[in-house]
This record gives C-alpha cells, structure tokens and sequence, in this order.
C-alpha cells in the first residue's frame, strides 16, 4: 500500500467515533487506559490492504466476513462461554455486520471495546472463585448429584449475573474434586488454587493494548485461514512464526487450547522427543526451572508460557503436564525434566538400517531409511563446501550401501517427518521416478508454478513403501504424494497431516503479518490441503486424527483439485490392494501392539465422547477407577502377549515403559507398524512374481 494511502486513510480514521463502542465502555472504567494508538491503526489497514490484495482465496471483506470476525473474536476471548452474559452477547449483537467497515476505516475502539469487557467478566469471575477458595475446599459438599458441563462450544450463553455463579461454583467445585482425587489435602488444595486464581488477576492488571490489538487483528485474520496471522513486534522479535509459536530450546510445537497450552508435535531429534516423556496432546500445567518451585501456568497467553519454557542451552527446565492419554475428567499429572538443547542437523539427519523378516516360510532383508525432517545445510552450501548435508545426499549414499547389501526391497520411514525444505522434497522424489513434475505450486493470482525433476533415470529403481503417520507433514507428504501419484511406491501407515498451504512473511510498521499465498498440489492434481495423503492400506492412529491435523484446525482451507501435470500411468499395485489388505487384516488382527493401538484409540474416543462430568465424589472415583482397570487392562495386556510383567498400577507405567523403549531403540524387528509395512511389501512381490509367472 502507498505511503499517500495509508495517510489518507489514517485521516479519516482519526475523524471518526464509534457512538456504540463510547456507549458501551463506560461500564469498564478501570481498563480505560487500553486505546489504540496510531501505529496500530496503521497496521491495520496494511493487513486489510495484504489481505486484500495477496491472501490466497481473496476472500471479499464484506458483511458476512464481518459475522466470522465477530464469531472468531468472540471465540477467543471467551472460548468456552464462561464470561460474557447472553445480555453482553445481545448488546454487541450490532456490531455482527459491522467489523467489515470498522477495518475498512481503521476503526479500533470495537475491538478494544469488546476486550475491556471480556476483562471486566473475567475479573468478575477470578473473584468470584477466589471468594469461594477463600471460604475452604474442605466446606464443599461432594455428596449432592451435581454435573458440570465440560464441552461448552455451543453450550447457551448464562442468562445473567446468577447463572455464571452457579457455573463457577461448578467449576470451582471441580478443580478441587479433580485436586482431591489426586491426593492432595485441603490445605495444599486451598493455597494451590487461590494462588492460581490471584496470579491469574494479577496478570490482567499487566494487559496492555498490544496484546488487545494483536488478538483482535488475529480475529480478522485467521478468519481467512488459520496459518495468516498478525504478530506484534515483540511476537516477531522473540519467536518464530508459527500459528502455535516453534519453541527453541526443547524442541516442541505449542498451541493455545482454552486454558491450557497442549503440545501440537515434537521435533524430531529434539529433547522433548528423545525424553520419551511427552507426546502431541498433551497440556502443560505447570513450568518449573532446574530445583526451581512449579510455576501454575493453567489460564496463561501461549506466549508466556513460550518465555518460561525457553531458556539457555544445557539448563533444565521441568514440566507438570497432563498426558493426552487420560480420560477427560482425569487430571492427574506428571512431572518431567528436559534438558534444552539445539537440536544438531546430523541428529536429524537420515539413518538406516536392516529389517529381518520370515517370511511365507523364506528369509528377507529389507532396508529402512528413517527421515525425521526435511533438511538441507544452506550454510555450508552457499560457502561452497562440497560435503554439505541434505536429505537427498543422505539418501543416497544410504540407497547404496543398502544396494550393496542386496536388500530386497526398501522402507522409507516418515512418521512423525513434520517437514521442512520443499527443494529437499523434490530432490528426494527425483531418486525415485525417471523424469518429470514432482510438485505443483498454485498462487493467488492463479498461476501454477511446476517444479520438476529434470534428470533423466532413477537412482533407485527397486521395490519401495513408504510409511507415514498423522504428524507426517508439509514436505513429507509433497514426497509421499508424488510416490503414489507414480505409483513408485506403496503408501502405508496413517492418514498425513494436511499442511498444504504456503506462507510468506510481510513486514508492517508495526509487527509482521503472515500471509498464506499459494498453495501445493500433487502432481495428479490433487491439493495436500485438509486432506493430506491417504494410504493404499490403512493402519489404526496412534492421535485422535479429530484432535491433531489441518482439519482440525478452525477455517482451514478445503481440499481441492487442479489440471494434473502427469497423465496417470498404469497402477502396478491396483490388482493386489484387495489381497494386500485381506492379508494385512489378517496378520494384524492378533498382533498386540495393533491390538493395543485400536482399543486405546477406541478408548479415547469413547472417553471423549462425555461431555459432562460428575461432581460427586464417590461415583467421580468410581468412574476414574472403572476407567483406569480398562486403561491397565490394555496395557498388560500387551505386555503380557509380549513376555513381560504385567504391571500393577498405572503409576509405574512412565518409569517401566520408558525402560522398554530405550531397550528397543535400534532393533526395527520390534517395530510392528515397520516390520507389518515390510510384510507387506513382500506381500506385493510375491503376488506381483506370481502374475509375472502366469
């Protein structure tokens, strides 16, 4: 946008009064110091213009854009409709179609507005709380029939003043049965919470118009799709850009989930993934440094949470966290000791080794190639060292000396593979396939960029499957898109993330926006968005592919399909799928560590199913019991089909397991879904020899 422009525009906002948002601040006098100021009108209307002119879809700013601001904003502020009042809702109701030119004009008092209310409830509502913690957990009655709702998306806002005390009472009631159960006394119970809840009203009183102006300008953004974001300078100073913000130091993907910040993915290699302590869904509660007390961090922003966790290489810093793996109404937690760490491009780097397998009454070797990401050395590159790294390079002298072992075949590894250099995508493709496109790229203004692989032959020309999970992303699912659309390998594993969007980094005057600009489609044409890869066989999820993923994100943009590059060439697998997958069921209906994935999965989704939770004590136990047995009963149950002792308790479970893995590590016969894919593989070459033979 031209400098005249935004002058202009800047005028006639400063010459305009919202009558409405005047009307409606004098009911929070005491947050009357957040206003906007000139930078930040501005910034808005350069990301009214980017967004305008570059978002991806272009989408109009009009009325019914306006009900998607209002919506998202309320959303966020007020996530689980325990703060505002159906009145509030109902005097901000004008507003709904109205945020369209409010923008258009720089007019940010309805947005700060909107965010001085949301305090002055939630100041309302901390005391109310703490007036209840102050009276004794121990004076609480947990023997009346009570129920609390906990799924409250589209629960009916509170009628009024009263409705939202009997709510918090509810809730406050809850925190202590669940603290209670946990085993800790009243006394612990009454200093924890109500240190919670004076932290919690302490921090509101350090609000500044920053942190209103980026989560209002946020609201408009990731309206558009939930990857274009608006990050104040200190946002875009201190952390990378990311809708869940990459941390440094323990190597883990963040993001906000009402009041609680839950673990997205872990990076390979990186200390919070070797730890073997932590897993995508879990919620951090608390955040300690070394022998340092546990800071409560239950109803803080992401990003203050972000700062506590970073911190200097080779420090120690403990989280209380939550496992995903307990039931909605368990809140019993563990604490874990990370120490931080860079995380080394040669520990990311690609690994090899040899599976073993009986097979069909026949001995088989086959190689597996493990990619934890997409790398390549730009460093090292572009000051002309001729052994820089990369992912292709890698592979390559591992595709040899796999070669030379004579191998029957090979298995390339990318679960939990969240990404990273496109080019690194191609070039591995390029090993694989004689010749061709390997990646389209579509960008706003409709142009189709086609990278390709422009050496003829293959370097590797053998039988290959390719293994993916849910946490395979972005780059990962350009390679294993471009194996199937080649039918050059099969596709193996779980459903992949659906990361199919580019974004790009637009400087403002203020802070940066990052704006989704293009988009990646397969060479079939086919986009990677939303819907990710699909395998040709299908194994159970280890995550809740409802709870991690591009679609389970708000506003993500749909899939698609554009003009294929490739004309589809004959499938070699498509005779076998059926018989492949018959066998595959077969095998794996006894195998204990499927057996074991697809109950706990159907465990966990039974579990998620309960939208109410019971605030009397006895039945509370009674249920968590019913549910810990089945969780124990599972577990044992694997360990027994596997030879080992079956445990007692679930408590012991963290230590023992973690032994059991370190043991494993290295010995990929162990591996079910890695030795089922080589089973698989073989599977098709015995079938595809037969036909031959025929």
């Amino acid at each position: 946008m031209k400098r005249s422009l935004i002058s202009t525009c800047l005028a006639l906002t400063l010459g305009l009064q919202s009558i409405t948002a005047l009307a409606l601040s004098k009911d929070s006098a005491y947050w009357d110091y957040l206003l906007p100021d000139r930078e930040q009108v501005i910034a808005s209307l350069n990301v009214v213009e980017l967004l305008k002119r570059h978002h991806y879809n272009k989408p109009p700013l009009n009325d019914a854009r306006s009900v998607k601001i209002f919506d998202s904003y309320i959303e966020m502020l007020d996530p689980s409709r325990s703060y505002f009042t159906a009145a509030d809702l109902e005097e901000f109701a004008p507003w709904r179609t109205q945020f369209d030119d409010f923008l258009r004009n720089g007019e940010l008092e309805p947005g700060f507005t909107l965010y001085k209310r949301h305090l002055q409830r939630l100041q309302s509502r901390l005391e109310y709380a703490l007036s209840l913690i102050e009276k004794g957990s121990e004076n609480i009655d947990f023997t009346a029939d009570e129920q609390l709702l906990i799924d409250r998306k589209s629960a009916p806002w509170a009628k009024d003043e009263a409705e939202l005390d009997d709510l918090w009472r509810k809730r406050v009631k809850d925190e202590v049965l669940r603290l209670k159960i946990a085993g800790k006394e009243p006394k612990a119970i009454d200093e924890l919470l109500g240190k919670r809840y004076r932290n919690q009203l302490s921090r509101l009183e350090q609000t500044r118009g920053e942190d209103v102006f980026q989560t209002y300008i946020n609201a408009f953004a990731q309206s558009y799709d939930p990857h274009t974001q608006y990050l104040s300078p200190d946002s875009a100073e201190n952390f990378d850009i990311n809708m869940s913000l990459s941390l440094e130091g323990i190597g883990a993907v963040l993001q906000s989930d009402n009041e609680h910040v839950k673990i997205v993915r872990l990076v390979p290699a990186g200390p919070a993934e070797k730890s073997k302590q932590v897993a995508p869904a879990d919620k951090i509660i608390g955040v300690a440094q070394a022998d340092g007390d546990m800071v409560d961090v239950i109803g803080w922003r992401l990003d203050e949470v972000v700062k506590l966790i970073r911190g200097p290489k080779g420090s120690v810093v403990r989280l209380e966290i939550i496992p995903a793996s307990n039931a909605p109404n368990d809140q019993s937690s563990k604490v874990v000791a990370i120490t931080r760490e860079a995380v080394k491009l040669e520990e990311q780097a690609a690994k090899k080794s040899i599976l073993h397998l009986e097979h069909a009454g026949h001995d088989y070797k086959l190689g597996v190639i493990e990619i934890p990401a997409f790398y390549l050395d730009f460093k090292a590159l572009r000051a002309g060292d001729k052994e820089y790294k990369s992912t292709t390079r890698d592979v390559r002298k591992l595709l040899t000396e796999l070669q030379e072992e004579k191998v029957d075949g090979v298995v390339i590894d990318l679960r939990n593979n969240g990404g990273g250099s496109l080019q690194e995508a191609t070039e591995l493709t390029s090993l694989f396939i004689e010749q061709g496109p390997t990646v389209l790229v579509r960008n706003s203004d409709g142009r189709v960029d086609v990278l390709a692989d422009e050496t003829p032959g293959a370097f590797y020309k053998g039988p290959l499957a390719v293994l993916v999970n849910r946490l395979s992303a972005s780059a990962s699912e350009i390679f294993a898109g471009a194996m199937q659309d080649y039918h050059r390998a099969l596709i193996l594993g779980g459903q992949t993330f659906g990361k199919g969007t580019v974004q790009s980094i637009q400087p403002l005057n203020h802070g940066e926006l990052k704006l989704t600009l293009a988009k990646f489609y397969r060479v079939s044409g086919q986009s990677t968005q939303h819907q990710g890869v699909l395998p040709d066989i299908a194994y159970p999820a280890n995550v809740d592919i409802q709870e991690i993923g591009e679609s389970a994100l708000p506003e993500a943009l749909p899939w698609d399909s554009i003009r294929p590059a490739i004309s589809a060439p004959q499938n070699p697998f498509a005779p076998f799928l059926a018989e492949l997958q018959a066998r595959h069921e077969s095998r794996t209906r006894d195998n204990p560590d499927f057996v074991f994935t697809r109950e706990r999965l159907a465990l966990a989704q039974e579990l998620m199913q309960e939208t109410t939770v019971s605030l009397n004590e006895q039945r509370r136990r009674s249920q968590q019991d019913a549910i810990e047995k089945r969780q124990l009963s599972l577990e044992n149950a694997l360990r027994v089909a596997k030879g080992e002792e079956p445990l007692d308790a679930l408590k012991k479970e963290d230590e023992e397991l973690l032994v059991h893995e370190e043991e494993e590590k290295g010995k990929p016969e162990d591996d079910a879904y890695l030795s089922e894919s080589g089973h698989i593989l073989l599977d098709y070459l015995k079938l595809n020899s037969r036909l031959a033979s025929h």
